[in-house]
Formats: C-alpha cells, structure tokens, sequence
C-alpha cells in the first residue's frame, strides 16, 4: 500500500511539473500573439508631448511616434489604438494591461530597463534648457538660485539632473508639471526661470509659439534615446517591432516621416 502510494505522489508530482511548463502560467512569451490575437496595439502617451504625440486645434491626437506607430501597426497586422495616459503614472498603465506600450518621446534610460522591455531606440534626444531671450541667462551657472521647470514621470530630465548634482544643488527649486505645455506657460509668466525640456519638443514649442526665447548652448544630457516602452520580459513583441522599425528605415518611411515633422532625416536605430 505504501509503495502504491508513493508511486501515485511521484506520478502527481511529474504531473503538475509537466503542468507548469506550459499554459497561461508558464512563463512562455505570448506577447506578440496577445496583440494578434486582439487585433489592436494600444499605445499609451501624453498627449501634450508635441511634436511627438499631442491633440492638434482639430482634437485628433497626432505626431511623429504616432505616425510611426501607424506604420509599424500596419506591419504587425493590427489596428493601432491610441490612448492618452497620466505620465506620471505610464507604467502602471501598461502593467495593468489598460496599455500595450508606451510610445511617446521615451527615453531608454537605465532606471526603465530595470521595469520594461524597450525595444531598439529609433531616435536621439538631448536635454536642453530653454529660457525667456531677456532672462540674462546664458550659461548653466547662470542658473543659480533660480527656479527650474520640467515634466513629471520625466526620466531623462530626472536622470539629466542627478547626473549634475553640481548644476542641481546650485537651483533654488525644481518645479515638475503634468506636461511640458504648463511649463511653458509658467516660464511664459515668470513661475519659472526656465524649463528643462527634450530638444525636439523645446525647438518644436519655439517655432510654433512664437514665444521670444531661446536655448542655452550648453545642454545636460547628449546621449539619450528614445524607445518603446513594453511589459518587462516582453521579448516576442519587443522583437517584431525592432523588426519593422528596421523594415521601415531601410525602405524610407521613416527618413518620410521624419522630414515631414523635423524637416529632415534624424531617424537612428540603434
């Protein structure tokens, strides 16, 4: 009796050892297959991150990551949906499944890639400061004691200045906003001394506001990127959209993309 008993323990045990090694709860990378399988890629962003994802006078959410991500969609076979998230909160977003990714001027900075999969970057970034042209402020260390602004849930700007404990320590304040639109409106009436801001967003808000002010030449940070934001261990999706970001650069829509919002070719997948 007590051998047929072990035997039957063993033969359960073999069982549910078999039973773990796949399923739902396996751990196998369904990732890809979720997003066939549904037929939608839910793209969280800020929708106030102009000029790559923002609500235009008309409502319709647009940008460059957004017609990117209409192109790589299209070969990934699904239906791009887009849905305008809290920043601050991105990552619960997606981990919550409410997103599939989060695509919107991300940057792949190493504080992320501890939480999520990113994918290839696509594009190069550097952290400016823009200030009022009258400010009398030229150079970083013409910053002291003065109040800067930035966005919240920023993490480039946040590692930019962590990596300048020098230039940091020198502020009188750190002022963070929902987004960078009420960070130019602050600047606009003198909240804020001036604002820490992505290149591409800082150069697209001084050519479309019409706002008298300019960019320091001296940057904080020159190597970020960005990149794709998906679930940690996300491998299957991470790769078939690495894929299409290739397929797209080498057959020109990307470089088409790009000239159409920057006036020229700043794609680089790296």
């Amino acid at each position: 009796m007590k051998k047929l008993l072990a035997i039957l323990l063993a033969a359960l045990l073999v069982a549910g050892m078999l039973a773990g090694c796949g399923g739902s709860g396996s751990g196998e990378d369904n990732s890809l297959q979720y997003i066939k399988d549904k037929g939608t890629l839910i793209l969280g962003l800020d929708d106030a991150f102009p000029p790559m994802g923002f609500t235009d006078e008309n409502g319709e959410i647009v940008g460059f990551d957004i017609d990117v991500a209409k192109a790589v969609a299209e070969e990934l076979g699904v239906e791009l949906v887009l849905q305008p998230v809290d920043w601050a909160s991105n990552e619960t977003e997606l981990n919550s499944k409410n997103v599939d990714c989060l695509w919107n001027g991300l940057s792949i900075t190493p504080a992320r890639l501890e939480k999520l999969t990113m994918t290839k970057s696509y594009m190069k970034n550097r952290l400016v400061i823009i200030t009022k042209s009258d400010s009398g402020i030229n150079s970083l260390s013409d910053m002291a004691g003065k109040v800067l602004g930035t966005q919240g849930g920023n993490d480039a700007a946040t590692t930019a200045l962590d990596n300048n404990a020098e230039f940091k320590d020198s502020l009188s304040n750190i002022v963070e906003f929902k987004d960078y639109n009420m960070a130019f409106q602050d600047l606009k009436i003198g909240g804020v001394d001036a604002v820490l801001v992505d290149e591409a967003v800082g150069r697209y808000y001084l050519t479309t506001s019409g706002e008298d002010c300019k960019v320091l030449d001296e940057v904080l940070d020159d190597s970020d990127k960005y990149g794709v934001g998906l679930r940690k261990g996300e491998e299957a999706l991470k790769n078939a959209i690495d894929d299409a970001l290739v397929k797209l650069e080498q057959d020109g829509t990307l470089t088409e993309i790009s000239e159409k919002w920057f006036g020229e070719d700043i794609i680089s997948i790296e």
